[in-house]
């Protein structure tokens, strides 16, 4: 029963009762690290690099408003894939670097990479004694890659990514090329099989010839 309003005491009293029906309840605490977080899928822990996706166009460097990614490249020359064609130049990625310790999580660089390398991550364990820790290469932000929940799955009247039609092909491509070759190697193998077998035939029929005169 709630003390009647606007008698003395009346507003303690009520700050009481809430304290005491609180602490009849079952607790919820979870004990971390013991026990981890069911973190959401989006949750913006870390930044995951797919380093094969990245062609170093610095749009992620260029665009980050806090100014905490590092890239550093150079360039190769690619010889010609057909005789008579042009040599390319492609830019090889040297170094990818991201400091925790200036970025504000905004997400703008996953936003305008145009190639798909960064990722949110939902991993939130990389505490540092030392701030200066906490810039990290890409060999780390690589392996926070494979920590990148996968995404939803599409409606099932969904068309087909382009990446994975893409991907699909090639893979088809390459596994087609791959059974030309192995069924081209094993005719060669077996039209050496039989000119050995036919070699062999030949000298017994002429060492036969010879016994019998």
């Amino acid at each position: 029963m709630s003390p009647l309003p606007g008698l003395p005491g009346s507003g303690l009293a009520k700050g009481l009762a809430v304290t005491l029906r609180t602490m009849t309840r079952k607790t919820v605490t979870e004990q971390y690290p013991e026990t981890q977080p069911d973190l959401p899928p989006r949750t913006r822990g870390v930044i995951g690099l797919f380093e094969e996706n990245c062609t170093v166009c610095m749009l992620c460097a260029r665009e980050c408003p806090d100014w905490c990614i590092y890239i550093d490249s150079h360039k190769e020359t690619v010889p010609a894939a057909a005789p008579g064609g042009r040599e390319r130049s492609r830019n090889v990625l040297d170094r990818f670097a991201i400091d925790f310790s200036l970025c504000m999580y905004c997400g703008i660089c996953i936003e305008v990479c145009p190639f798909d390398a960064l990722f949110w991550s939902p991993e939130f364990e990389y505490a540092e004694t030392d701030i200066r820790d906490l810039t990290h290469e890409r060999d780390k932000l690589r392996e926070w890659m494979w920590t990148v929940p996968a995404p939803p799955a599409l409606d099932p009247g969904a068309e087909e990514p382009k990446e994975l039609a893409a991907a699909r092909r090639s893979a088809e491509k390459l596994a087609a090329q791959q059974e030309a070759e192995a069924a081209r190697t094993g005719t060669e193998e077996t039209e050496k099989t039989g000119d050995t077998e036919k070699t062999g035939d030949t000298e017994k029929t002429g060492e036969t010839g010879e016994g019998a005169e």
